[in-house]
C-alpha cells in the first residue's frame, strides 16, 4: 500500500479509502490510485486485514442435506452473494440430526467463522434457547423456529402453496392430491404448505378429502414416487398433484409416467422450489419460485451487518421473500415455455 501511495503521490490513507470504496474522493485522485494499483499489480492482503479486525473472512452456512437440490442451489446463491461482499462461505451439513444442529451453534467450530446462516430441520419452537449464542452473529432460515434471538429470512409458504393450488383449480382440477405431508406436524414447511393447500380448496368451496393427502418422510424423489404409487394403488380418484417440493413432484411425475398416466391430460402436477431440473423434465414441471436468490442475498446482508457492527442493538428482523408461480407443461400442456 505504501508503494501504491508513492506511485500515485498520495497518502497511504487515501489509498486505503479508494480500496474500501470511500465515496468522498475526487475522481482524479481515485483514477491516479487505481492506475498505480494496476501498474504495480497490488492486491489487498485479506488475511492481514481480517487479522487486524479480529475476523476470519469466513461465514458459515449450515443446511440439513446438500443432496436435496433446493439446499444445493441455496448454497450456490449464498456463495455468490457472499463473494460479492468479499466473504468466503464454509458449508456444513447437519443431516437434520438434532445433536449436530445444536453443535453448529454451540460447538468449537464457531471460532472458524465470523457468523452463521443457519437452516435447522430437527430443532423446533421449544429450542429457541439453543439459538441464544453470545457474540456470534446468526441469521435463521426456514420454518422450524419463529421469534428466535436472531434475524430470520423465510419464504411465503402458506400463500405460495395456496397460489400453487389455485393454479391447479384454475385449470379445472377438483381432485387435487398433495404429496409430502407430515402427520402431526404443527410447524415446518410441510405443515405450512398443507395449510395453504387447504385454504385454497376451502375458498373454492371444495371439502378437503383426507384420502388425497399423501404422507412422505424425507422429501426426496423416491418418497414422492412411493407416495404417488400408494395413491394410485389405493384407487384414489385424482386429477392433479401438488408436490410440497420439486423432488417429491418429480418423483410423482416419474410414477405417473411409469403407469402411462397422461400429464397433464389426466393428471396435472405442480411442485415447489423451482430447482433447475424442473425446466428440463419431461414434461417441464410447473412450480413455485420461492425467492431463493432474495433469501440468500438478504441473509448475507443481514449477517454482515451484524458482523460489521457487533454493538448494534436494533431489533431482530424477519424478512419474507416474494414468490411467483412458474407455469409449465405439467399443468398447461405441451409447448408452454420453460420459464412461463
Amino acid at each position: 500500500m505504501h508503494d501504491v501511495a508513492a506511485r500515485a503521490a498520495v497518502s497511504v490513507k487515501t489509498v486505503s479509502n479508494v480500496i474500501n470504496g470511500y465515496p468522498y474522493i475526487r475522481e482524479t485522485t481515485r483514477a491516479k490510485v487505481e492506475a498505480a494499483i494496476a501498474e504495480l499489480g497490488y492486491h489487498v492482503n485479506m488475511s492481514a486485514r481480517n487479522l487486524r479486525r479480529g475476523r476470519t473472512g469466513l461465514i458459515g452456512l449450515a443446511v440439513p442435506e446438500l443432496s436435496l437440490p433446493y439446499f444445493a442451489e441455496l448454497a450456490d446463491s449464498v456463495i455468490r452473494a457472499a463473494e460479492d461482499r468479499g466473504m468466503t462461505v464454509l458449508i456444513e451439513q447437519t443431516g437434520a440430526v438434532r445433536e449436530r444442529e445444536i453443535e453448529v451453534v454451540s460447538g468449537q467450530r464457531r471460532q472458524f467463522t465470523d457468523g452463521l446462516i443457519y437452516s435447522p430441520l430437527a430443532l423446533g419452537p421449544d429450542d429457541i434457547g439453543e439459538l441464544a449464542v453470545v457474540d456470534y452473529p446468526l441469521v435463521l432460515l426456514g420454518e422450524r423456529i419463529f421469534g428466535g434471538p436472531a434475524d430470520h429470512v423465510t419464504m411465503s409458504n402458506v400463500e405460495a402453496a395456496r397460489a400453487a393450488t389455485e393454479h391447479l383449480l384454475a385449470q379445472g382440477r377438483r381432485r387435487i392430491a398433495v404429496v409430502g405431508a407430515h402427520a402431526g406436524e404443527m410447524v415446518g414447511s410441510a405443515a405450512l404448505r398443507l395449510q395453504g393447500y387447504q385454504r385454497a380448496l376451502e375458498d373454492a368451496g371444495i371439502a378437503v378429502d383426507p384420502a388425497l393427502v399423501a404422507e412422505a418422510g424425507l422429501w426426496h424423489r423416491a418418497t414422492g414416487a412411493e407416495a404417488m404409487a400408494r395413491l394410485l394403488d389405493d384407487g384414489v380418484q385424482l386429477d392433479a398433484v401438488f408436490g410440497l417440493n420439486d423432488a417429491l413432484a418429480l418423483g410423482a411425475l416419474h410414477e405417473l409416467h411409469r403407469r402411462r398416466v397422461d400429464v397433464p391430460g389426466d393428471v396435472a402436477v405442480i411442485g415447489f422450489d423451482d430447482i433447475e431440473e424442473t425446466a428440463y423434465s419431461a414434461p417441464t414441471l410447473s412450480t413455485v419460485h420461492p425467492g431463493r436468490e432474495e433469501i440468500a442475498r438478504t441473509a448475507v446482508d443481514l449477517l454482515l451487518a451484524r458482523i460489521e457492527d457487533p454493538d448494534d442493538d436494533r431489533p431482530f428482523q424477519q424478512v419474507i421473500a416474494d414468490f411467483s408461480i412458474i407455469a409449465r407443461e405439467s399443468t398447461l400442456g405441451e409447448g408452454t415455455p420453460a420459464g412461463h
